[in-house]
């Protein structure tokens, strides 16, 4: 049996994980969160919750926590770079959507990505695919940013590529401290984007200098 090694940024997924389907996931999950809510005291008889331990478990397997699955992995498209652009390649103001892992509520925000072609550019959709795929599981967002920057190296052949993320998290807004006006910022630079003046020059094309 070939080991498997992990990287320090992979997320905590067991060997095992995928040795259950889908179907039978949610008809595990929907059972276990039908009796949290029985738990603590809701009726479920109600017609407004009789559903929602369904919904929460389809929900959990097929959309919020569906990048656990690597099923889901988009399939990346390369070009090109024809023009010999050989300049800085920025998508920014991408939406990210993901779930705290310490406590199962939502972090949002944008992420900003630029990298320099190696000789391929990857297709612009696919940038945004991956930070939805690595977003959509429980995380945490330091390990977010570099799995996004690591998946980015890996699919194109390059390591000058840069992320910054900044996003709001429920677990400080809506629950512990109640703050709601704080953001997270997270960024990894690489390669090029160690020079300073090339840092200096991505974060004030995104919007954060």
């Amino acid at each position: 049996m070939t080991e498997i090694i992990k990287k320090p940024w992979d997320s905590p997924i067991r060997p095992d994980a995928f040795e259950i389907d889908e179907r039978t996931k949610i008809k595990m999950i929907e059972d276990h969160f039908r009796e949290i809510m029985l738990i603590l005291g809701l009726d479920l008889e109600d017609p407004s919750i009789t559903k929602t331990p369904h919904r929460v478990a389809k929900m959990y397997v097929r959309e919020v926590f569906s990048g656990l699955n690597p099923c889901y992995k988009p399939k990346v498209s390369l070009f090109a770079d024809s023009f010999n652009y050989g300049k800085m390649i920025i998508e920014r103001d991408i939406t990210v959507h993901s779930s705290c892992e310490h406590h199962f509520v939502p972090f949002m925000g944008k992420a900003h990505v630029g990298y320099f072609s190696n000789g391929n550019v990857i297709g612009l959709s696919k940038i945004n695919r991956i930070v939805n795929y690595y977003s959509r599981r429980p995380q945490l967002q330091e390990r977010l940013t570099l799995q996004i920057a690591h998946e980015l190296m890996e699919s194109i052949g390059t390591e000058d590529v840069a992320i910054v993320i900044k996003a709001k998290h429920m677990c400080v807004a809506s629950r512990g401290i109640q703050d709601d006006s704080t953001n997270t910022i997270t960024g990894c630079y690489f390669g090029k984007f160690e020079l300073p003046d090339v840092k200096t020059e991505f974060l004030k094309m995104v919007g954060e200098l």
